[in-house]
């Protein structure tokens, strides 16, 4: 959704803007904080591919913004409005992300101007391995350097091109299936990380739930449970953002807005079942779950307790910030709220639980699949058995020696050793509950901060210059 306000600020300079305010709160000189805010590096490679007879012209991006932490990491996306002031926006966030969340990665983003739609799969893997061939020459993509992940418009299916091109061109790097992160499981992947940034949404929410201090300030009370949520963006992370909100914590999607419509249904949306129809290909018009209506972008004003937008950036801008009716906002896109809208949305009262940690899932679980990788070992292989052989002998020694009984299916969960989903999930939950007490032990130090992006931003420029200063610049 772009924006229509010719005063809005560009993404990239509404980061910026974001990125100042919490630096004027840092004793920090200002030649150290332009070093941490600039764009270190950004290629541009056109190349050509032969398809359908024809040469066809590609235009591809990779930006490095901060290498203070090597890899470097971020993801790469196929979209017609991929931009270099785009990818290097994005690039700094990943930056700011990876310090916020104590993941050991600078700041990287990529992306291919095409629409992958307009090419059949023998076609888009041909263009993806040249695009693959041009950043590895250029140490772009690289276990140890650079390491993409999938965004909007890539998944498995390319990162598994990537990651097999590279290995053709590096086959003597012990490492080399390490050079992209979000793979399928068979081929390096890890359990859990297609629903890694949607589970961190989920996990950030949790997270604002047990601070009875943020619920106040967003006029909210009790548990999730019953909690109206409207959502837009039914992809990969709005879909699995909802189905967990809804099954596993009983809050109800009321309205989810799509590009080809909305879907309504005050007791709630039945996500799972509403995906199936939108993968079955039948129109959404035909949908039995709810009122669907035609494309309506005040339907991102609904009513609700809490507003999750999932697609693009800019999705709350000037235009409609005033006209936002939610109480809290989890940003599970990048950017989707201006800087401009931000301060309107401040002002209203409306609680911000900004992007550069709501979305933290997916790099955080990339790095446990980069570690796994580099390990060369799945996770839970060394110690889950000898774990279930220790809890089967605590139950048997609590029945027979302490006369206690338990039943069938609680000693079958607890003698379960963790596997790697387990163990990933649990990881990825306590890294969202680290960061979200490190925002509001900053919040507590310095009040004026006054917002979670603020101190988020702030969390993130003081580690990246603390690791500046050590290094001796």
């Amino acid at each position: 959704m772009s924006t229509s306000s010719t005063n809005e600020l560009k993404f990239r300079d509404s980061v910026d803007l974001m990125f100042n305010r919490a630096a004027s709160f840092m004793d920090i000189s200002p030649k150290l904080i332009e070093k941490i805010r600039v764009c270190n590096a950004t290629y541009t490679v056109r190349f050509g591919v032969k398809l359908r007879g024809e040469v066809h012209t590609f235009t591809g991006y990779r930006a490095v913004h901060s290498e203070h932490k090597e890899p470097v990491k971020g993801g790469i996306r196929y979209s017609l409005d991929v931009n270099q002031d785009e990818v290097e926006a994005l690039a700094a966030l990943m930056t700011y992300k990876t310090a916020l969340v104590e993941v050991p990665y600078g700041g990287s983003k990529g992306g291919l101007c095409i629409d992958p739609k307009a090419w059949d799969e023998e076609e888009l893997e041909r263009i993806t391995r040249r695009f693959t061939f041009e950043l590895a020459r250029r140490d772009l993509i690289h276990p140890s350097l650079n390491v993409p992940a999938p965004d909007m418009g890539t998944g498995e299916r390319e990162m598994a091109w990537m990651m097999d091109e590279y290995r053709r061109l590096n086959n003597t790097n012990i490492d080399n299936i390490a050079c992209v992160t979000g793979k399928p499981v068979h081929l390096g992947g890890i359990e859990g990380r297609v629903e890694a940034t949607g589970r961190g949404v989920q996990y950030a929410l949790q997270e604002f739930f047990r601070h009875n201090d943020d619920k106040k300030k967003a006029s909210l009370r009790g548990e999730l449970d019953g909690k109206k949520i409207v959502i837009q963006g039914l992809g990969n992370v709005g879909y699995h953002a909802a189905k967990f909100l809804s099954e596993e914590d009983g809050a109800k999607i009321i309205t989810v807005i799509e590009r080809f419509g909305v879907v309504r249904n005050p007791k709630g949306v039945n996500i799972e079942k509403l995906k199936q129809h939108m993968l079955s290909g039948e129109p959404l018009a035909d949908f039995q779950g709810g009122t669907v209506t035609n494309p309506d972008p005040t339907a991102i004003c609904d009513a609700c307790d809490i507003l999750i937008p999932a697609a693009m950036e800019a999705a709350i801008n000037m235009d409609n910030a005033h006209s936002i009716k939610a109480k809290v906002i989890v940003e599970a896109a990048n950017g989707p709220v201006t800087a401009k809208a931000d301060k309107i949305l401040r002002d209203k009262g409306v609680f911000i639980i900004p992007d550069m940690y709501a979305n933290a899932g997916g790099v955080t679980v990339s790095y446990f699949e980069w570690v796994k990788n580099i390990g060369h070992i799945r996770f839970g292989r060394l110690q889950r058995r000898n774990q279930e052989a220790k809890n089967r002998e605590l139950i048997e020694a609590l029945e027979t020696q302490g006369g206690l009984k338990f039943t069938k299916s609680f000693k079958s969960g607890f003698i379960e050793g963790a596997n790697e989903i387990d163990l990933v999930r649990a990881g990825l939950d306590d890294t969202m509950r680290g960061a979200y007490g490190n925002i509001k032990a900053a919040l507590i130090a310095k009040p004026e901060l006054e917002d979670m992006r603020t101190a988020a931003f702030y969390v993130a420029i003081s580690d990246i210059a603390l690791h500046y200063r050590s290094i001796g610049l």
